[in-house]
């Protein structure tokens, strides 16, 4: 054993038992060697330990060892039959059943050089298994470039365990680069089943979870609007907070259409922008193009700035092309693109306030027009509150607004709403909060029919007082131990009548507030500041809730109902309100995941008058264990409102997630419309778990609009380690079955 450190003495050890000779060298050389061994040692300060049952040559130069010949230095083992080490040279060669372990990476071949201070060497005839990225294959030889970098010739790479693997990428050369996290081949082709599917003269890929710059697994896909659509992504990585995707893509019945996704994060501002645009031979050939931008920054301390800008070029962009990448992200509304810009303040004082410029393009359905909402140009909110120790909060909200519209009344509103409630009657098991607030309303309006009402106003005070008391009890819920409580709640709303209908005020953005259990502790039963409803009303609730020791909630129960004491007579048009009737429907909800694997989520409507229940949402979610998952929701709503319409309807949806054979998974959905006896949206597909790849299968089919549906057809092979092929459906199935679970990935189950 050959041990060098920093001691300037040599000795000799003999290990007569093993039959193995053991040196111990510590270098003793003249000044030139001082400086050499100065300059290794700041390099590597391990030591190099060497064993084997024969040893020749000169401790201080070269040595040769024989049988059972190991060498160690730091992180790197060398095995052989026979090992030469030049000592001076730092360089290891080995011949016969040559076996190299470096941090964790298993190399075996037949012959080797390698200098141990830089990790410089090659090894031929080798067959390896890389730990880190749970790897292997074989290759004619492997040159170590440095520590970090390797280069494999003429071998094969895969991460698929056994000697037969199912997939392989075969390549010319094959450079791991694990400093800079990244895999790059030339001439590779990759072998599914025996089958070559793919080739390229040079291909990249991620040894890590970092990015790269690189061309991106081509996709291919068929849709019903676009025919067979083919996606070369290229990403740039232009910096660690920066970079660029581009998306060019051939439709066989449109054309070419080029996009790119843009995002970038500073520290005091941060956006996206998406882009798209193509001649559409399918469409006279005309320019269409897609945009969707997202800006937030941090002006100074309190002031921040929002941009949220969305535009298409035409009114059947969204339908031609349903799985646009523009559109693909939460807040899209396919028929209001959202043009807005918004700049806020709050420094932690009594005010805040924001400024904000809001349009709207809208996308029509020649079957089912929608009107065009009111363009805010501007709108100011600016907010005063002061909450004291004695109890009193007092809140003063101003909001000016500019409506423009092109073709109905427009014109500017003022809106002062000063409030004041006293909430110091609060203790752990009750509150009571009375409140006071007016609602004071000026417009200045033109393209009136009425010149003399340019400038109507009104001042509408109102009065609530809310409590409740809390009480608890110990309780088993399902076998274990709980806390059930029972809230009562009741709260009252005095609103005076101010005349509002026959066209003596405009209705720039007001509708009346959909009933839920939260609308039922608002004043006021319309949203928007157009219309104040008047009331005289009381609203009584009770709600129990299930909570475990630790604090999780296992249940919650709710039934609430509005008692009016004088019939409401502001409505939402011209007209006066239609008769509600004394007291609104019940209301009646449970939610909660009542055990481990089962989720409720129930809401029910229940008019008394007529003894029906106007409006039902009931789901159950069951998940017995990772990766399934059954979901059933019933939704009807029988209404008939003559200041909302268009509101019923009555459907039932099925998703789920389920195995269906060995490592066969079955996913769908299926939303139908019963009072239309037909097909909403569906999705139905199969997954594919191997040691080492992924296969799905997934057809959509998306109304697009009025009688108009689009089915994509999804078909992505997804080989672990290295990259995939076809078109990933991912969103598409975790935005349509709840609880969905990808194959591949860590699951955690339900609490």
């Amino acid at each position: 054993m050959i041990r060098r450190s920093n001691s300037a003495s040599c000795q000799f050890f003999l290990r007569t038992a093993l039959a193995a000779c053991v040196l111990a060298v510590f270098a003793r050389p003249g000044h030139a060697q001082q400086n050499w061994l100065a300059d290794k040692l700041s390099q590597d300060d391990a030591p190099t330990i060497i064993e084997g049952e024969q040893l020749t040559g000169r401790p201080d130069r070269e040595v040769r060892l024989q049988r059972q010949v190991e060498v160690t230095r730091g992180q790197t083992v060398v095995n052989a039959n026979q090992v030469y080490y030049d000592i001076i040279d730092d360089r290891v060669e080995a011949d016969g059943d040559v076996r190299v372990l470096r941090a964790g990476d298993r190399f075996n071949g037949n012959t080797l050089k390698l200098k141990l201070d830089t990790g410089i060497g090659y090894m031929d005839s080798i067959v390896y298994r890389l730990l880190k990225r749970n790897a292997q294959g074989h290759a004619e030889r492997i040159d170590f470039e440095s520590e970090d970098v390797a280069t494999i010739s003429n071998g094969v790479y895969t991460t698929c365990n056994g000697p037969d693997p199912d997939w392989y990428l075969k390549t010319s050369k094959l450079t791991l680069d694990d400093g800079a996290g990244i895999g790059q081949a030339r001439n590779a082709v990759l072998v599914f089943k025996g089958v070559p599917v793919a080739g390229t003269p040079s291909i990249s890929f991620p040894l890590t979870e970092g990015r790269k710059s690189g061309f991106l697994a081509p996709t291919l896909t068929t849709s019903t609007n676009t025919g067979l659509q083919l996606t070369v992504p290229y990403y740039w990585d232009i910096a660690p907070n920066r970079d660029l995707t581009l998306f060019p893509r051939f439709m066989s019945t449109r054309g070419l259409m080029l996009g790119a996704d843009a995002r970038y994060l500073e520290r005091e501002f941060a956006g996206e922008t998406r882009f798209e645009f193509m001649n559409d031979a399918d469409y006279a050939n005309r320019s269409r193009y897609a945009v969707s931008a997202r800006h937030n920054q941090n002006l100074y301390p309190g002031v921040g700035l929002a941009v949220d800008y969305n535009a298409v070029s035409d009114n059947d962009y969204a339908r031609d092309f349903p799985f646009s990448h523009v559109f693909d992200r939460p807040g899209i509304n396919r028929r209001l693109l959202s043009q807005v810009a918004t700049m806020s303040y709050s420094a932690g004082g009594p005010w805040s306030g924001t400024l904000q410029l809001a349009d709207f393009q809208v996308l029509q359905d020649r079957n089912a027009p929608i009107g065009i909402p009111y363009a805010r140009l501007p709108q100011l909110n600016l907010n005063y509150s002061d909450f004291n120790d004695n109890g009193f909060n007092v809140n003063v909200g101003y909001q000016y607004t500019n409506f423009s519209h092109p073709t109905a009344v427009q014109g500017d509103r003022l809106v002062v709403n000063p409030r004041v409630s006293y909430d110091y009657l609060r203790t752990p098991g009750s509150f009571i909060v009375p409140s006071l607030s007016a609602h004071a309303t000026y417009y200045n309006l033109n393209q009136v029919a009425n010149s003399t009402m340019t400038a109507p106003s009104r001042i509408v005070p109102t009065f609530s007082l809310d409590s409740g008391l809390l009480f608890e009890r110990s309780a088993s819920f399902f076998g274990r131990d709980a806390i059930q409580t029972l809230e009562p709640r009741a709260y009252y709303t005095y609103t005076s009548y101010v005349q509002q209908n026959g066209g003596l005020y405009p209705n720039f953005d007001s509708t009346i507030a959909d009933l839920s259990y939260g609308m039922m502790f608002r004043e006021n039963r319309f949203i928007g500041n157009d219309r104040i409803g008047d009331a005289n009303q009381l609203t009584l609730a009770m709600t129990s809730r299930y909570l475990e020791s630790d604090g999780a909630e296992r249940l919650r129960m709710a039934i609430a109902q509005r008692f009016n004491f004088s019939q409401p007579r502001v409505g939402l048009g011209t007209d006066p309100a239609v008769n509600s009737g004394e007291k609104s429907d019940v209301l009646l909800l449970a939610t909660g995941r009542v055990t481990r694997e089962t989720r409720l989520d129930a809401n029910f409507q229940y008019n008394q008058q007529r003894g029906e229940i106007n409006r039902v949402n009931f789901g159950v979610y069951w998940q017995p264990e990772p990766l399934k998952v059954l979901n059933v929701q019933y939704r009807r709503d029988s209404r008939n409102l003559a200041d909302i319409p268009n509101t019923k309807y009555e459907l039932v949806d099925l998703s789920g997630q389920w195995p269906i054979a060995p490592r066969w998974y079955g996913v769908g959905r299926i939303n139908y419309l019963l009072d239309e006896n037909r097909v909403g949206q569906s999705l139905l597909g199969v997954e594919h778990q191997a040691d080492c790849w992924i296969f799905r299968l997934v057809s959509q089919r998306v109304p697009t609009a009025t009688s108009t549906t689009n089915t994509t057809i999804f078909l992505q092979l997804e080989f672990n380690g290295l990259s995939s092929l076809g078109t990933n459906p991912m969103q598409a199935l975790r935005f349509n079955i709840p609880g969905y679970q990808s194959l591949g990935q860590p699951v955690t189950p339900a609490r």
